[in-house]
């Protein structure tokens, strides 16, 4: 670990890695609990468009992508209330006009450079110092956001009927969440690439499910998963030479995998005892 951590990039990559993981993660619990993770992978789509675009421009990809990313999560709603759709056909229409974008501005530019490369399949290693600290600003943003708002939140993802007959402005936190959601799926993008991002997002919360007895215990389970996949991730990824991007989240599955495995071993133990009790009686 001394050899490993002498490195500046490694450095920048772990502190990235965590520092965007875990809001992810927080973030994802309430997404996958109203059943919205799949605006995690629609978003992703839409982020290549972004990235092409900002290419194209020679503009900063990390901001062009964020502008065009909080702009579609916002049209996903509208499109939902305006035109009467489930939230999964919002989803697949927007992302599909996202990828059209980026393939279109990609031929434009008349090459399929490593920059854009880089932004499909990960590039943590190679993540600027500047990039670092946008990206652990965005992060705290989100964190802080969702701490500020948890009660509502909360209420939202569990009786949004009664949140709205409350008085609370469900519209209006709906597209907050949309917006962390964007914001989070643009930050994931440098760690594990636009491939993947959405693993982020519902992989560890999906994890912590499986084993938290309470929101709050998932809340931070979520958080220990996500901090340690991308750890054990980029650790694996250094000394077996194996990509990052696919290191961390085909660790985060195997979790995922060991916590389903170890839930469902306790549900049959439990269903024997309570044979062996009601047999004895």
């Amino acid at each position: 670990m001394d050899n490993f951590l002498t490195y500046a990039f490694m450095q920048r990559a772990l502190l990235a890695g965590i520092g965007v993981s875990i809001p992810c993660a927080i973030l994802g619990i309430f997404l996958v609990l109203r059943r919205d993770a799949m605006i995690g992978h629609g978003l992703a789509h839409v982020t290549f468009g972004g990235v092409a675009l900002g290419l194209l421009l020679s503009v900063a990809p990390l901001l062009v992508t964020l502008g065009v990313s909080v702009a579609s999560a916002l049209g996903i709603l509208k499109l939902k209330e305006k035109a009467g759709l489930h939230g999964d056909t919002a989803i697949g229409i927007v992302s599909s006009l996202g990828m059209a974008l980026g393939i279109l501005l990609v031929s434009l530019a008349g090459s399929f450079n490593v920059d854009l490369f880089g932004y499909l399949f990960g590039n943590v290693l190679a993540i600027d110092p500047e990039e670092v600290w946008l990206s652990l600003l965005l992060a705290t943003g989100v964190l802080a956001t969702t701490i500020l708002f948890y009660q509502e939140f909360f209420f939202l993802t569990f009786d949004p009927e009664s949140a709205r007959t409350s008085g609370i402005r469900v519209r209006r936190l709906e597209s907050l969440m949309a917006v962390l959601a964007a914001v989070t799926v643009v930050l994931g993008m440098k760690v594990v690439g636009i491939l993947m991002v959405s693993s982020l997002l519902i992989i560890p919360a999906a994890a912590s499910l499986q084993i938290a007895r309470s929101f709050k215990q998932a809340l931070v389970f979520a958080a220990i998963l996500a901090g340690g996949a991308t750890i054990g991730g980029l650790v694996i990824s250094y000394y077996l030479d194996w990509p990052p991007s696919g290191t961390i989240v085909a660790l985060s599955g195997f979790l995922f995998l060991l916590l389903f495995l170890m839930r469902k071993s306790l549900r049959q133990r439990r269903r024997l005892e309570s044979r062996r009790d009601h047999n004895k009686s």
